[in-house]
Formats: C-alpha cells, sequence, structure tokens
C-alpha cells in the first residue's frame, strides 16, 4: 500500500507539471537583466473593481526579472485574485553564478533563500529580488503567467496595487524594493506578461 501511495503522488507530481507548464529553464552565466524595476506614484490613485475586489492603483510598475521561483495557490483566501506568486530577481539576482548558491523556496504567500556563504552581500540579495503577487488583468494575461517556467526572464507592465474585500480584507502592496519580510511584497495588477527568454 505504502508503494502504491508513493506511485500516486508521483504521478500527481507529474500530472501537474504537465498540465500547468511548470519546468525550468537554465539560461547562460552572468546578469541576464541589468535594470531594477521602473516605478512611478500616480499623481492621484486609479480606483477599479474586479470580480467582489476594489482595486486601488497607487504606481506604475515594470520591470524586467529571472522566475527564482513560482508557486500556485488554489485554497487559499488569495487564489481567486491572486492564484500565481513569483520570486523574482535582477541585477545579480539574475545572475546563474550567484544563484547556484541560493537555496530559494515559496511558501504561505513568503519567498525563502538560504546559502551556506553569501555569495554577494545580503543587501543586495534582499534589494535586488522579491515576491509579487500577481493578479492577471484578464484571462490572456493568467493563461501566459500560469505557463511561464522558473529561470525565464519575463517582462511585466502594470500597476503597484491595494486591493479590498466586502468582508473587510485588504491586501497591501510593498512600495518599496528596500524593505523585507512580513508586508514586503509586492501586489501586481498586470496588464501585460511577456516571456522574453527561455520560454
Amino acid at each position: 500500500m505504502k508503494h502504491v501511495f508513493i506511485a500516486l503522488l508521483c504521478l500527481l507530481a507529474i500530472w501537474k507539471g504537465f498540465f500547468s507548464g511548470h519546468g525550468k529553464v537554465t539560461l547562460e552565466p552572468g546578469v541576464t537583466v541589468t535594470e531594477a524595476p521602473y516605478q512611478h506614484t500616480l499623481d492621484s490613485p486609479l480606483e477599479f473593481q474586479h470580480g467582489i475586489h476594489h482595486i486601488t492603483a497607487l504606481a506604475e510598475f515594470r520591470l524586467h526579472a529571472k522566475v527564482l521561483s513560482r508557486e500556485d495557490y488554489s485554497m487559499d483566501e488569495g487564489a481567486e485574485l491572486v492564484p500565481v506568486d513569483l520570486a523574482l530577481g535582477w541585477q545579480n539576482m539574475s545572475d546563474e553564478r550567484v544563484l547556484q548558491d541560493i537555496e530559494i523556496s515559496q511558501s504561505g504567500r513568503f519567498y525563502w533563500w538560504r546559502t551556506q556563504t553569501l555569495p554577494i552581500p545580503r543587501h543586495e540579495i534582499e534589494t535586488e529580488s522579491a515576491n509579487m503577487h500577481l493578479i492577471p488583468a484578464d484571462e490572456s494575461v493568467e493563461k501566459a503567467i500560469k505557463r511561464v517556467k522558473q529561470g525565464a526572464i519575463i517582462a511585466i507592465e502594470g500597476y503597484l496595487v491595494n486591493a479590498d474585500r466586502p468582508d473587510g480584507g485588504r491586501w497591501e502592496s510593498s512600495l518599496s524594493r528596500e524593505d523585507s519580510g512580513r508586508g514586503a511584497c509586492e501586489l501586481v495588477w498586470v496588464k501585460s506578461f511577456q516571456v522574453v527568454k527561455g520560454s
């Protein structure tokens, strides 16, 4: 029975990977994204409705980044709004020579990293990477996000937003790349999502 259970788990993992488009690509060593994310605060917040959520856009947001890790959500209370989180890296955190020495994971809407020896200063790891909660603006964007593979270089355009539910629930975006820990994740309204390299 134990062997049957293990076999079923393996089949489930294969099935999930096949149908969700999960996988990994390995690109050449070296910095693959040279620029930091672009952010511009809106003169006045842009407000609109998305399903049951009231969205308040606070800043224009664009970035190129390397996908360090991805985590799909279907069971938590935020899954309807944000089905996928991506841990993203730029500048030194887009370099395979750096990343090979860092163990990266995601769970519970957080992004975690650890290393035996820091390949770059800790501050650079923390400010040149982030966990981003992605709200797809439409079905085509959602499909593109759900197909992306770890290791790919992607481009995102949209807004950093806050989201409010009728029951009083609220999800706020960080507006800084300098923070870390609880509250440091970006909540991104994604108007455009493209895989630049590594599809």
